[in-house]
């Protein structure tokens, strides 16, 4: 059997299995371009997942959000060493957690202001809440709304996430998590225009990327892929609630977006987005950085203390081989056995907590994009629930560093 079939056929297996509603995935090297469908969008409607379904890609979304925040860099309008107090006074008084889990009135002052390099490398202290089993997680939810639709105005939430405390000192470690959200919302507020209309302008006009926005319009609204999860036994349902919040569409009047989370975009929408980083932050003749720029931002960052530190969900994803620059993961160390170290050393990438995941690889300029919506719960991942998508992509890494495009 030809690889190419073997990937379809790889696919269908954990579609059949009821591992995954359906799958979109592509690998482009050196012009050419392979695009592989499998499964539904709509499992009810038998509605097949197409080239242009449309996916929410959750913390995909970040390396855009980071790629626009760079631009402002190379403006001088968004300095990496300035204090992002300069830009939301309201962080001026944060204060920061003796313990992580501990009690929220036990804090410290900052021994440092964040920066905005500490929001580009998730070294600010800020935090998600299912992360924690602690006061800081409740605290979390109450004060921010949804992890990516949120019915909280923009500079309220903002005033109500400076008020939190964070979990470690900025600069101490990587602490993933809401940083990207903050950032999103100060390039919104240096713009004077919302989060959405400043990835428009400055990326998805340029870029052509058609399909991609916090909102989908009504008319390609049966494109998208509906949202799939699982029950406790394990099986495939479409879901009504996902991380406790009702799955609603999105009110068109809602002002938070979520830098950090909240795009839906197509496969090939995120292709044209992801050759950037093998072709120096310019694609088809449109260039969005220079090229020293995205150098930097594929460089890693991280020292080896806050590599180490990085962790969660019981995973240490930086502590050998892997580290961050501004916005994505670098490879350091290829790893044929890791999933998230495949690829030459500076390949560089981010996954999304759907079942997405993508990666560059500037050695020989290969760009590798899976999408699925597999909503799986922190408490189902910890019982091993919804973990087939994982195994999916692996057998997909596999098949397509080996499949030959020419």
């Amino acid at each position: 059997m030809p690889i190419e079939s073997r990937i379809q056929a790889a696919l269908q297996k954990y579609v059949s299995e009821g591992q995954v509603a359906g799958v979109a995935t592509l690998i482009w090297r050196g012009g050419a371009v392979r695009t592989d469908c499998v499964g539904w969008r709509d499992v009810e409607a038998r509605l097949p997942i197409e080239p242009d379904t449309i996916f929410r890609i959750a913390s995909m979304t970040k390396p855009i959000t980071s790629v626009a925040a760079l631009m402002l860099v190379e403006e001088g309008r968004l300095p990496l060493s300035d204090p992002v107090a300069r830009y939301a006074p309201e962080f001026a008084h944060t204060r920061v957690l003796r313990a992580p889990e501990g009690p929220l009135d036990e804090t410290d002052p900052l021994e440092r202001p964040i920066t905005v390099e500490d929001l580009l490398t998730h070294r600010s202290g800020l935090t998600y809440a299912d992360f924690h089993r602690g006061p800081i997680a409740h605290a979390y939810r109450e004060a921010l709304g949804g992890d990516i639709d949120s019915e909280v105005a923009p500079d309220e939430w903002i005033a109500r996430l400076a008020k939190l405390p964070l979990i470690g000192q900025p600069g101490s470690g990587m602490y993933y998590g809401r940083s990207t959200d903050l950032l999103g919302l100060l390039i919104a507020r240096i713009e004077g225009a919302s989060l959405g209309a400043v990835l428009q302008r400055r990326i998805f006009d340029p870029l052509r990327m058609n399909d991609t926005g916090f909102f989908v319009p009504p008319a390609k609204r049966d494109r998208r892929a509906a949202a799939y999860g699982f029950d406790e036994e394990g099986r495939l349902t479409r879901r009504s609630t996902w991380g406790g919040v009702v799955v609603a569409e999105r009110p068109e009047s809602m002002a938070y977006e979520s830098g950090g989370a909240g795009l839906w975009s197509t496969i090939s929408d995120y292709l044209t987005f992801a050759r950037l980083f093998v072709n120096s932050g310019e694609v088809d003749g449109v260039r969005l950085l220079r090229a020293d720029t995205i150098a930097t931002m594929m460089s890693n960052r991280l020292t080896e203390t806050q590599r180490a530190k990085a962790g969660w969900l019981g995973r240490k994803p930086f502590a050998a081989g892997r580290g961050f620059g501004l916005g994505v993961a670098v490879i350091l160390e290829p790893d044929p056995a890791d999933l998230m170290r495949r690829g030459g050393r500076g390949t560089v990438g981010w996954p999304g907590a759907y079942g997405g995941w993508w990666q560059a690889d500037p050695n020989d300029g290969t760009v590798m994009i899976f999408l699925a919506h597999n909503m799986v719960d922190t408490p189902q991942m910890a019982k091993g629930i919804g973990l087939g998508v994982w195994a999916a992509l692996e057998s997909f890494q596999t098949l397509a560093s080996h499949s030959d495009l020419s």
